[in-house]
């Protein structure tokens, strides 16, 4: 299915979404961000998608919200402003779940910059990998709002509550060097070799048991809310097509060592 404001293509097991609205640094419209639910769940329902790399066109990753959506809210009557805020805050938080609770292994290439809701977006990915132009920035509080992206939950969870603190009480900017020495980024890569790269870390993320990577994703994604006996789930993967298949191959290797 062929879209307007973002594209999606599959090469061998991996996924690839690319925000496409260059002209605006790939900030979010009303319009862009169904597409991008749409393909999130494509993503999501197809089981022989192994991974999903998400990047963005141009020299931005991804300017975050839309300002002339913003203007269209505050000139909405009165009586509407305070439910089309609500309105539109749902289909934000429903977008940022897709990625974050996708139940194989997301990616975002950053290769630009990547503020306010962008960088909510990189962070409600799995892993983090950038170029020399990435940068982050939580610049919110510039426009009067906290972070509405899940920045509030992610980056504590990524450089600590204090630090966290500071990147979204000052917006201030944050260049790929200092993103990677607090742990905003996992890895750095050239720009010609950005895409690549995460997609090969891609397809060596994915190569084990769809079902055991969703399952530890999903544990592992509130670890720090769950007590350790809730942790314990190993016996859900019993039941499983590859757990079976691959005791059968390892009790048949071993019989034929005897």
């Amino acid at each position: 299915m062929s879209y307007q404001f973002i594209e999606l293509s599959v090469a061998d097991a991996i996924a690839t979404i690319t925000l496409n609205r260059p002209d605006k640094r790939n900030a979010f419209s009303d319009d862009m961000r169904s597409e991008f639910i749409e393909a999130l769940e494509r993503v999501a329902a197809d089981k022989s998608i192994r991974a999903l790399v998400l990047t963005g066109a141009g020299k931005g990753f991804c300017a975050g919200g839309d300002v002339s959506g913003m203007q269209k809210r505050m000139n909405a009557p009165a009586g509407e402003v305070g439910f089309n805020g609500w309105h539109r805050q749902q289909r934000v938080h429903h977008t940022q779940a897709l990625l974050h609770t996708m139940p194989k292994p997301v990616i975002a290439a950053v290769n630009g910059a990547a503020s306010g809701l962008g960088a909510d977006t990189a962070l409600a990915c799995d892993f983090v990998i950038a170029s020399e132009w990435a940068s982050f920035t939580w610049s919110y509080i510039h426009r009067g709002i906290v972070p509405d992206g899940g920045g509030m939950y992610f980056l504590p969870r990524r450089v600590g509550l204090a630090r966290a603190k500071e990147l979204i009480f000052t917006g201030r900017k944050v260049d790929v060097d200092e993103a990677a020495t607090l742990g905003i980024v996992d890895r750095r890569t050239g720009a010609d070799t950005l895409l690549a790269d995460a997609q090969v870390w891609a397809r060596a993320l994915s190569q084990g048991s769809g079902t055991a990577l969703a399952l530890s994703k999903t544990i592992l994604n509130q670890s720090f809310e769950l007590s350790s006996h809730d942790v314990f789930a190993q016996g859900s993967c019993y039941t499983s097509s590859e757990h079976r298949a691959s005791v059968e191959a390892f009790l048949a290797k071993s019989a034929a060592k005897e």
